[in-house]
């Protein structure tokens, strides 16, 4: 058994315990697979010995109370909030991300730094740190399935614009030419961002689920930052060159590439502290 030092849990975690079974609700941290497993064959296990002391005491608890004890862990209470939790982290990745692919098509030019870039490289980087905080959550499976949902969302708003761009417009409207163009614009910066998010994104969440493992879920900081590190190295090469390619010489699209690290640089190192 566990000493009484308190650790942070490395295999599982306890979710809940399912009404009238006798079931424990486990997830393994690594996948994010949800197994059941009943209570009397969880204490003659590996596994209550990697729980928290607060789980442990629960499962003692509803165990010698044959059921009848309430725990914080019921799961007809967990189970809700932590899918409303799960969907809401969802929506804010959809948000950011849309975001970051609309505000693409204005270029800001810095005259004092002499630097060209967009308004999403600063938003864009939170994407990395709501995927971390999945993954620290939901494990590995579940974030990837909220990478694939915002990947998803975005290629269907993307037929969906690209549609719109051959619809016939209103004879003398004035807004009807920079309307296509922009969408024109849009659809190239929504492709490019598709392609680099869903790379980037599993670049992310591997390394992350990686690095927990090698430090057995120690040091959080050292995940966040250099899983953050190498997927906005990988995300800023593919997004600019597939979106600004032939439209720019390469040596002022690599110039933003290498103003885009460097600012998503300084939010990696932010976002460990909210993570």
């Amino acid at each position: 058994m566990k000493s009484s030092v308190e650790i942070d849990n490395v295999k599982y975690k306890l979710l809940g315990f399912e009404k009238n079974q006798n079931l424990v609700i486990i997830m393994v941290i690594s996948t994010g697979k949800i197994i059941k497993v009943r209570i009397n064959e969880i204490l003659r296990s590996e596994i209550i010995d990697d729980l928290s002391k607060a789980e442990t005491r629960d499962i003692y608890r509803k165990y010698y109370s044959g059921g009848a004890a309430l725990t914080t862990y019921e799961i007809n209470d967990r189970h809700e909030k932590s899918w409303m939790a799960y969907v809401a982290l969802n929506l804010t990745l959809f948000a950011l991300y849309i975001f970051t692919n609309i505000a693409t098509t204005k270029l800001v030019y810095i005259a004092s730094l002499d630097i060209t870039i967009t308004p999403g490289v600063f938003i864009y980087p939170l994407t990395f740190l709501v995927v971390d905080i999945l993954n620290e959550s939901y494990g590995l499976r579940l974030a990837r399935r909220a990478i694939l949902f915002a990947f998803a969302s975005n290629a269907f708003i993307l037929i969906l614009l690209t549609g719109t761009s051959y619809l016939p417009g209103l004879s003398g409207w004035r807004l009807d030419t920079p309307y296509t163009e922009v969408i024109t614009h849009v659809s190239s910066a929504l492709i490019a961002s598709c392609i680099s998010f869903l790379f980037s994104e599993y670049v992310n969440s591997y390394l992350l689920c990686k690095i927990k493992k090698l430090t057995n879920s120690r040091f959080l900081f050292l995940r966040v930052f250099f899983s953050t590190f190498f997927a906005v190295i990988i995300d800023s090469f593919i997004f600019c060159f597939i979106a600004f390619y032939g439209t720019m010489e390469n040596s002022d699209i690599l110039k933003i590439v290498y103003i885009q690290i460097a600012i998503k640089m300084c939010f990696a190192i932010f976002n460990i502290l909210p993570a």
